[in-house]
This record gives structure tokens, C-alpha cells and sequence, in this order.
């Protein structure tokens, strides 16, 4: 669990970040799950962006996605997410 001045700092890190998913139209595929974990495994602090196409609310893929890859909501304004999982420790 992130502290606050934790999350605000990390928040400022995503204002400057594009979003590097989208969910449209498919929702949240199983393709889309595997990406934002290997992305997630790369860089810790993601930003998704859900399209007006989608039939998903942006909170439920936001606490969707914290659940099933053990990552934390950062953010939710509008239609993006953003979602922050520290990278394993290497032996």
C-alpha cells in the first residue's frame, strides 16, 4: 500500500506519460491482460486510456486490473487509468 506523498508523486510521474493501452470496443480481452502485465513487469507505472467505444466504466477496469496483476490504482480522471506495480526483485 502506497503512502500518500508516495501516490502524489507518482501521479505527477503519469501526467507527463501517453497512454500506452487502450480499451475499446473488446473490452478486456485476454491479449490486453497479458500486454498490461508484461508492461507493467517493464516500466511499473502504466497509463490506459479507455475509449468511448468501450462498454467498460474506467473505475471497474482500474480495480479489474489491480485485482488480477496485483497492481495499484493511481489515478482514475475521466476515461484514463493509471496503475503502478513494483518490478520484482532480481536474485
Amino acid at each position: 500500500m502506497l503512502k500518500g506523498k508516495e501516490r502524489a508523486a507518482l501521479r505527477a510521474q503519469a501526467n507527463k506519460m501517453p497512454a500506452i493501452f487502450q480499451v475499446g470496443k473488446n473490452g478486456l480481452e485476454e491479449n490486453l491482460i497479458t500486454q498490461v502485465d508484461d508492461a507493467l513487469t517493464a516500466r511499473e507505472l502504466i497509463k490506459i486510456r479507455i475509449l468511448d467505444t468501450s462498454l467498460e466504466d474506467p473505475r471497474e477496469v482500474a480495480d479489474y486490473f489491480a485485482k488480477e496483476l496485483g497492481a495499484e490504482v493511481i489515478q482514475v480522471v475521466g476515461f484514463t487509468v493509471v496503475l503502478y506495480r513494483k518490478k520484482p526483485e532480481e536474485d
